[in-house]
């Protein structure tokens, strides 16, 4: 019985193993067959590491969260009497990890949960890191689709770019996908596109004009008893005041679409679903102690 190795060692491995071979008496079928299999599994632990070393915050995060957070949360993070489901809310889970690092870090105070600054960042970071276990998000996932084709649906067929910023480009009616997918399910990100949930018909979007008859569209990003600031299709931002203004129109944000399951198919779909996991951010930076 004889072996091809070349695809696997190294010429100098492959050399050593033939002369173990030669200096072998009598039938050496099975040994060398050990030695193969020995040498194989020493490959496959060499890269395990790099493969394990994302649980390990995840693993390490475990204890601390059952020492310091299931009094309020739950033992599975789905909430108590006196804490909210942080493992299936998706404000929580639409957070980035810097955020949420943030509010271990400094505490809420108004809705009552105490700062845990004493824990050091490395071991709020491990938190983090079960806390997204604990929310269905994998240590390691592959992507739906192809990210390529992904993108050319979500500018063109889809249209998802007439409302939706990525990265800093592209609409603004919409909310921003830039992190969204990071913190879903690949089933969860497919059924948010193919089963919308229904408007909240909460106004987003406002139509200003001005006394001397300038019109002005965008959303509403923040305002008060006497001020307004919007930001246009454009990305552009505008503070107004509303004693300068004639007319203020508000209007409902526009629907998601609810018949992508007709206009794309399954694999175009898993291509869009593909490309929103595949966006990447910069870095996100360590917990800030507010002032």
């Amino acid at each position: 019985m004889f072996f091809t190795v070349n695809r696997v060692f190294s010429s100098g491995e492959n050399t050593r193993i033939a002369k173990e071979r030669r200096a072998i008496p009598g039938n050496t079928a099975v040994p060398f067959i050990a030695v193969l299999l020995l040498s194989l599994c020493a490959a496959a632990q060499a890269q395990a590491p790099s493969r394990r070393a994302a649980g390990i915050g995840a693993t390490a995060g475990k204890k601390t969260f059952t020492g310091h957070c299931t009094g309020c949360h739950g033992l599975d993070g789905h909430g108590g009497q006196r804490g909210p489901n942080i493992a299936r809310s998706p404000s929580v889970k639409h957070l980035s990890d810097a955020e949420l690092a943030k509010i271990i870090f400094n505490g809420r105070t108004d809705f009552g949960m105490p700062a845990f600054r004493e824990l050091g960042r490395n071991q709020i970071q491990k938190l983090v890191d079960y806390l997204r276990v604990l929310q269905g998000k994998g240590v390691a996932t592959s992507l739906a689709g192809n990210p390529q084709k992904g993108k050319a649906i979500f500018l063109g067929k889809a249209a998802c770019s007439s409302c939706h910023t990525v990265a800093g480009q592209h609409g603004f009616v919409g909310s921003d996908l830039s992190t969204y997918a990071r913190r879903l399910t690949t089933a969860e990100v497919r059924k948010a596109i193919t089963d919308p949930a229904p408007s909240t018909g909460r106004v987003k979007t406002v139509t200003a004009t001005t006394r001397d008859g300038l019109r002005l569209s965008g959303e509403v990003r923040n305002e008060d008893n006497f001020s307004i600031q919007m930001q246009d299709a454009d990305g552009a931002f505008h503070f107004l005041l509303k004693s300068d203004l004639k007319k203020l129109e508000y209007k409902p944000l526009p629907p998601m679409p609810a018949d992508y399951r007709q206009r794309l198919s399954r694999q175009e779909l898993d291509d869009l679903v593909g490309y929103l996991q595949s966006i990447k951010t910069e870095p996100e930076s360590a917990p800030e102690e507010e002032q």
